[in-house]
């Protein structure tokens, strides 16, 4: 778990997605600190609004360079200038991928006491706590311990009593839901999702992180689910984390390379569009030339739509914060290199949808000024603009066409 230092400027829309940033990493048992020299990583939210402001955002991203571990900038200035932060040892992301880049590649806590939320139209359902790992670079671990999962029976009645609540996207979470059941002698996610997707009611499902060793033993059985039940986004989250195995032996991750690429094909198999979604943790302190080169070419061969990169950083109490590090340019480097690709990947993505329409999208939350999210059954994101006129809000489902696409998203009309 991080701690983390957050600073924001510029307009409300800026000051709304530093409140999602804080509420996402709050939610995942990261802590707000004082200042950036007590901070694992500080946060800089900018705006870029006139010339003296963008001086401003500069000066002030240097001083913050200096004076945490690890730097993150977003905000406006980030996404239309981001190449003036490239002689920073900075990460430069959109708002919506800071939270994730926090993590350092550790379970996400979730929720302190596994209670089902409800926010908006989303409900939030915690289906155990704790994992199955133990890896040297997390910290998470001595939080939560080893997985404790409640009866099937249990987290349905909470997914249903969401449902009847007005939920009309059930998020499941856990610090890794992959391995929900061993504590019991069995693995179940496919029949606790199985059964979720039998309750009464339209809705979505989407499937939270699963660490591949988890999900590797049930690939068959849980990809089948998919296939057979519209109300599952058909989206997976697998941090590989690596594409060499000795670092994720080092790493002491539970998988190898072979065993992740065995999922991604059985999904493959199953499952005509969906999406794939992993984590890669750049610059272990162990990590070669050419391990960082074995993970680049992972992503060329499994392409994955959504791709978490997080530069490794020490957590206290963990071994791999007595490791000697890699240096930070060397770091910055490989990041720069690995986000790059993503960027490309995950473009090519988005640009391939234009054009198409989509059917039963769901609209999810509100967006930016007059504008909403939705998601497609792959969990692809889809942004309408000017929603009012269309008279589209956070639960409804909408025949979209996709008009053109950024990055990261694309855009729709109704039909």
């Amino acid at each position: 778990m991080a701690r983390y230092h957050i600073e924001t400027y510029g307009c409300t829309s800026n000051r709304g997605e530093s409140r999602e940033i804080e509420r996402r990493l709050r939610d995942a048992g990261h802590h707000q600190v004082e200042g950036p020299t007590a901070a694992d990583v500080a946060i800089l939210n900018t705006c870029t609004v006139v010339e003296k402001t963008e001086r401003n955002m500069l000066r002030r991203a240097e001083e913050l360079a200096d004076e945490t571990a690890d730097l993150i900038v977003t905000g406006c200035m980030a996404l239309a200038q981001g190449e003036e932060f490239g002689e920073l040892d900075a990460q430069v992301l959109h708002w919506d991928e800071v939270p994730e880049a926090v993590t350092n590649g550790e379970c996400p806590t979730t929720t302190p006491d596994s209670t089902p939320i409800l926010d908006g139209v989303v409900g939030i359902l915690p289906i155990a706590r704790g994992c199955m790992s133990d890896c040297s670079y997390c910290i998470t671990k001595h939080a939560t311990g080893k997985i404790d999962s409640p009866p099937i029976e249990e987290n349905v009645e909470k997914a249903r009593a969401l449902v009847h609540a007005g939920a009309k996207e059930l998020r499941i979470t856990g610090q890794d839901t992959g391995v929900y059941g061993w504590d019991t002698g069995e693995r179940t996610l496919h029949e606790l999702l199985e059964r979720i997707c039998e309750i009464d009611g339209d809705f979505r499902v989407r499937v939270g992180m699963a660490n591949p060793k988890g999900v590797h033993g049930i690939r068959e059985e849980l990809a089948q689910v998919f296939a057979d039940n519209e109300k599952l986004y058909d989206f997976l989250h697998a941090p590989v984390q690596s594409g060499s195995d000795d670092v994720l032996g080092d790493m002491r991750r539970q998988h190898q390379v072979s065993e992740y690429l065995e999922v991604v094909d059985t999904f493959d198999e199953h499952l005509e569009y969906w999406t794939l979604s992993t984590d890669f943790i750049v610059g272990f302190p162990t990590e070669t030339d050419h391990d960082h080169e074995q993970s680049m070419a992972l992503i060329r061969e499994t392409r994955p739509e959504k791709l978490n990169v997080t530069r490794f950083s020490k957590r206290p109490g963990t071994d791999a914060a007595e490791m000697k590090g890699l240096g930070g340019q060397l770091k910055k480097d490989r990041s720069k290199a690995m986000s790059a690709l993503k960027r490309e990947i995950v473009g090519e993505v988005y640009e391939s949808m234009v054009g198409e329409v989509r059917e039963d999208v769901l609209v999810v939350e509100d967006g930016t000024g007059d504008s909403v999210k939705c998601r497609d059954s792959a969990y692809r994101q889809l942004i309408v603009r000017n929603a009012s006129e269309h008279g589209i809000e956070p639960g409804d489902f909408v025949d979209l066409e996709v008009t053109s696409h950024e990055t990261m998203y694309a855009f729709g009309e109704p039909i």
